[in-house]
């Protein structure tokens, strides 16, 4: 079954908190702000499933349709429907990424710009405080706010009852004063990229992975 409450937070981020090292599920968590009101993007950076690393793509001037649509936005949680499909999200049918581009990181490694929470504390730290940086969060809202800020379609068995088409999370930043975006598109390597209409997997990860996905 898709997600209960799929839809987009919009709101100005405030501040971030690292990840447990001792927590077995980690999370980055990124406090904003949005009508007089705190919620918290909760954003996973490592997996459950074999291999843990989580596959990670930023495009860093992005372009969507979806996008135009976004600044008309209200701050706070706006749920995606019928009436308002034209900016959900979906990896395999929007066009929104180039698949292979995706890489496997690890949540820390010794040196620079070479793990995921380096990659995401990058763009949080620009966005931490800055009124010209709007947040748009993708994904399930929950009592905190949201999480499931990853693709949402092909999971394995004990996670299929999430899957859905056209409801993947994402993180996109709006630097207003540029009018640029930066998207940051987050999966799971154990998630199959051939889907049916209901967003389940209809062939394994080894015979259909995000590198052999026709962009």
């Amino acid at each position: 079954m898709p997600l209960k409450k799929y839809g987009v937070l919009k709101g100005q981020v405030t501040s971030y908190t690292l990840p447990d090292p001792h927590d077995k599920t980690p999370h980055l968590t990124v406090r904003i702000t949005e009508n007089q009101r705190t919620d918290e993007v909760i954003i996973n950076v490592f997996s459950r499933e074999h291999p843990s690393e989580i596959l990670y793509y930023a495009g860093e001037d992005f372009h969507s349709e979806q996008i135009t649509h976004l600044p008309d936005l209200e701050y706070g949680f706006t749920l995606i429907g019928d009436t308002n499909s034209n900016i959900a999200l979906d990896y395999i049918r929007g066009n929104l990424l180039d698949p292979s581009k995706m890489i496997p990181l690890p949540v820390t490694a010794p040196g620079d710009d070479n793990d995921l929470l380096e990659k995401l504390v990058h763009y949080m730290s620009k966005a931490e405080d800055n009124q010209e940086v709007d947040i748009y969060a993708y994904g399930e809202k929950i009592p905190p706010g949201i999480h499931d800020v990853h693709m949402n379609q092909g999971n394995v068995k004990k996670y299929e009852r999430d899957d859905g088409i056209w409801q993947d999370g994402g993180v996109l930043l709006h630097f207003k004063d540029t009018d640029k975006w930066v998207a940051v598109f987050l999966a799971f390597q154990s998630q199959s990229w051939c889907t049916n209409d209901k967003g389940h997997a209809t062939k394994p990860v080894k015979e259909c992975n995000h590198k052999s996905v026709k962009h």
